[in-house]
């Protein structure tokens, strides 16, 4: 395609008139390949060059999303040097260079979401910005409400800050066969994200994880999809997902102190 003005891109796209993506580009919220533009008469192809406004991509159509159901077993991530099976051995779909969200550890299960768009994955992994996660829990023997309160509070873990959301107990899931060996089941919520954090908390508390299943991350479900099975997400899940982590990163900004960010982890 032929280099166009940038706010005619930007109305060919839907994303504004051109009155007003004039004034998005006076603003500073529209980057082109990287690099913040502000002059008007800017140009740039649509079809090569990378387009954002506030961080999200003007064309979604470059982008693949997919919704995976992890079973164990699998490595959550792109490739693995010795050869062992991966998340991207469950949802083959040609030549798109895939890359999971976030991870989930080899014996976890539950939602993984698989897409080549690096923005969103920085807004819902980034330890900044701390979109929410829920897990459903079964453990050997039951937690007393004190210790998920410990959770709740906080917990010092090989000299790490470990924190839930919010942690509960809930009903035994109807599948008897997914909670072999469990004795009682939670429904825990994270930001964090830290390595294997739900695990580590509840071994501090001399329990052990039997199951471990994502059932959500931000605004998307697992639902009722099947073990090893996946979707392609909707274009309104996927609007859903950066407005979370938008207003993840918005919460992230107002309470940061200037000149300092987390490592990540």
């Amino acid at each position: 395609m032929a280099v166009e003005r940038l706010q005619k891109i930007l109305s060919n796209a839907g994303v504004a008139s051109r009155r007003q993506a004039e004034e998005l580009i006076r603003a500073g919220r529209v980057r082109v390949n990287g690099e913040v533009v502000t002059t008007l008469g800017s140009r740039a192809d649509p079809e090569t060059d990378e387009i954002l406004v506030d961080g999200e991509p003007v064309r979604h159509e470059r982008y693949r999303y997919f919704l995976l159901n992890k079973p164990r077993g699998f490595l959550t991530t792109a490739r693995d040097d010795r050869g062992r099976e991966t998340v991207l051995d469950l949802v083959p779909v040609g030549d798109v260079q895939l890359h999971p969200v976030g991870r989930l550890d080899l014996e976890s299960e539950g939602l993984v979401i698989l897409t080549n768009d690096g923005h969103l994955t920085d807004l819902l992994t980034h330890p900044r910005y701390q979109v929410e996660k829920e897990y459903l829990v079964g453990v050997d023997a039951a937690v007393s409400l004190r210790d998920l309160e410990r959770m709740v509070r906080g917990m010092e873990v090989d000299g790490e800050r470990l924190r839930a959301v919010s942690a509960k107990p809930v009903e035994p899931p109807p599948d008897p066969e997914l909670g072999e060996g469990a004795g009682a089941w939670l429904l825990v919520t994270l930001r964090q994200g830290r390595n294997r954090e739900i695990r580590r908390m509840l071994a501090a508390l001399g329990r052990r994880v039997v199951v471990l299943r994502r059932l959500r991350v931000g605004p998307l479900r697992l639902g009722a999809l099947g073990s090893g099975a996946f979707r392609e997400l909707t274009p309104e899940e996927v609007a859903a997902l950066y407005r979370a982590g938008r207003a993840a990163a918005a919460a992230a900004d107002r309470t940061e102190p200037r000149g300092r960010l987390p490592s990540r982890r």
